[in-house]
């Protein structure tokens, strides 16, 4: 495929992205909602038959090719095999829009799948778990395209805080997601049970096998189907049948759009904060295509730090560099406050910010008819004092944002007895972010 065309269809699926809902997991009606895991620490080794390969060892141009050359998961065959790959196989759009949306993520999936020598199926397993939207979220609260729940994502180092949500972000979330199927490996000792185990949490996969045991019976997953729920019992069979569709598509009359065995994006480290309209901006994207590929950040600001890393397609990091490298002006016009007490209302911070109510609220995901409590840490416009300075390390990690009902006029009591606290760090925003004009530079 010639370069402009792969960045057009590229840029089509980015688009795809920024506009599927939040609130919706996947296409498919399941999504996964990953049991937390213990003990995670260092990456646990592989079984010494799962030697890692160089990447150099694949010459393909095609990333379905390259996949295909590295399965090593072994074949499942049963009437759900058959029933998914129908119904995959029958819904042509929607595997373009699957393999539209994994083009931009699936070589850095399977090159990291090939550092650890695992097998590169497993790269298909977003299709299962989110569609590859990044976006996804479960009724579960299971996030991302490999639908990290919040506490499994704590046990595998992925930050989630009032500024992002790594569960989202493809480069951790990839790496927590390949170390967690690399340790239920190890403990199982077959893929079949360590993808049944990420569905259902190593602990049930335990209860069943000791179960079975008792019983004089195998435990092997087709042994141990009958006793798992329903989701697990086809999670297995639905990879297999999308490895099946990839292995042969002439075979189910498919076919994949091709997607060129090379990065799409790279990354660029940021030391210090940045709007994230001016960092789409400098990169020449419009915002909804950059936070396609950066969907992990949640405010209209990106916090700096040693590893805050953005993702950008080649050619559009070389424009952020150029158009950096020329700026005039503050990288970032947000800042931090932290209220006090009740007198500060929504309405007297915009007057003190330069700024409306309205940007405040939908900067903080504040819901209507209700006020900030005590405490709560909101993201403000700088002021001329604060325009070079950055929000600092503690705030970013501990900020925390409760609301409650706005009182009445009349009665001078809880409009409602309804009260809503949420950690700032596991909450979604729903809105995007108003762009707002500063006293001193209208933003966009």
């Amino acid at each position: 495929m010639q370069e402009t065309t792969r960045h057009t269809v590229a840029l089509a699926a980015l688009a795809l992205l920024a506009a599927a809902p939040l609130s919706h997991a996947m296409d498919t009606a399941s999504a996964t909602a990953v049991q937390a895991a213990t003990g995670a620490g260092a990456r646990p080794a592989l079984p010494q038959a799962l030697t890692p390969m160089k990447v150099d060892d694949y010459r393909e141009t095609d990333l379905w090719a390259r996949i295909r050359s590295g399965y090593a998961v072994p074949d499942v065959n049963n009437n759900l095999v058959s029933r998914h790959a129908q119904w995959y196989s029958s819904r042509p759009d929607y595997l373009a829009r699957i393999s539209g949306r994994a083009s931009l993520y699936l070589y850095h999936v399977v090159q990291e799948l090939e550092k650890r020598g695992m097998p590169t199926e497993l790269a298909l397993l977003p299709v299962i778990e989110s569609a590859f939207n990044p976006q996804a979220l479960s009724s579960a609260n299971a996030a991302g395209i490999w639908q990290f729940v919040p506490g499994t994502g704590k046990d595998y180092n992925l930050k989630q805080n009032m500024f992002k949500d790594e569960r989202r972000g493809v480069l951790a979330s990839t790496d927590a997601a390949l170390t967690y199927l690399q340790r239920l490996y190890t403990m199982f000792g077959d893929w079949h049970l360590a993808l049944a185990a990420y569905n259902w949490g190593e602990g049930n996969v335990q209860r069943a096998i000791k179960k079975n045991q008792a019983l004089g019976k195998p435990t092997d997953f087709e042994s141990l189907a009958e006793l798992m729920p329903a989701e697990t019992r086809n999670y297995v069979p639905k990879l297999q049948a999308v490895k099946n569709i990839v292995a042969n598509p002439g075979q189910f009359a498919v076919t994949l759009p091709a997607i060129d065995n090379q990065p799409y994006f790279t990354t660029i480290d940021k030391t210090s904060d940045i709007d994230l309209t001016i960092a789409a901006q400098l990169a020449e994207m419009s915002v909804d295509e950059f936070k396609a590929l950066n969907p992990q950040f949640k405010k209209p600001v990106i916090t700096g730090g040693e590893q805050t890393k953005i993702l950008l397609p080649k050619e559009n990091a070389e424009k952020f560099h150029l158009n950096l490298a020329s700026w005039g002006h503050a990288l970032s016009t947000w800042t931090t406050h932290k209220i006090t007490g009740a007198r500060e209302s929504i309405g007297s911070l915009a007057s003190k910010f330069g700024t409306t109510p309205e940007v405040i609220r939908q900067a903080n995901n504040i819901p209507a008819q209700t006020r900030l409590k005590a405490g709560s840490t909101i993201l403000v416009p700088k002021t001329s004092t604060m325009a070079h300075a950055d929000i600092a390390e503690n705030i970013i990690d501990n900020a925390v944002v409760a609301f409650e009902a706005e009182r009445s006029a009349k009665r001078g009591k809880l409009a409602g007895s309804q009260r809503f606290k949420a950690k700032a760090g596991v909450s979604t925003a729903k809105k995007r972010v108003a762009r707002h004009t500063t006293s001193k530079r209208k933003q966009r």
